[in-house]
């Protein structure tokens, strides 16, 4: 089994969630890794913080955007976080945290999240205004693609199932 370090960092460069992973595989949507339930993972140097159910995470490439798809009985289905693209090292990916999040929950709804603190942290960070309009332009795609395409109907689940 190989594992996969994930860390994100916020636009100042500081630590933000971060945790290992274990490398499932990639195909045309990207890389995908698994975390087993009871994973840990860690919001910069907070206490490691416990997820009871299974999770796989897609890292495209080339793409402003990362997505977690959780199991049952997880009420959120789908976390995708808006993101510059994803830098891929040697058994590590990085990105930066940019903020909006777009939410599948189980039931079919979808929610955009963190605008505030999207609208915060241009001023705060001094976002350029191509990462502003690159970020919202995959928010905008997201809310939608997250219920009418794959890799988020059904792709994720068979790497789902590698780690149940």
């Amino acid at each position: 089994m190989r594992n996969v370090r994930v860390v994100y960092r916020k636009y100042d460069e500081r630590l933000h969630w971060h945790q290992w992973m274990e490398y499932l595989g990639e195909d045309q949507y990207g890389l995908w890794l698994g975390a087993r339930p009871n994973s840990v993972s860690q919001r910069g140097s907070e206490p490691e913080v416990s997820q009871p159910q299974a999770y796989v995470q897609l890292f495209p490439r080339d793409r402003w955007f990362t997505a977690l798809f959780n199991d049952e009985p997880r009420s959120t289905e789908i976390y995708a976080d808006i993101t510059t693209p994803v830098e891929f090292g040697d058994d590590v990916v990085t990105m930066v945290d940019l903020d909006l999040d777009v939410i599948r929950k189980r039931d079919g709804q979808v929610i955009v999240d963190d605008e505030d603190e999207f609208a915060e942290h241009q001023v705060q960070f001094g976002y350029p205004p191509e990462v502003i309009a690159q970020a919202q332009a995959t928010c905008d795609w997201l809310f939608t693609a997250v219920t009418t395409e794959e890799p988020f109907l059904t792709v994720y689940k068979t790497y789902l199932d590698k780690v149940r």
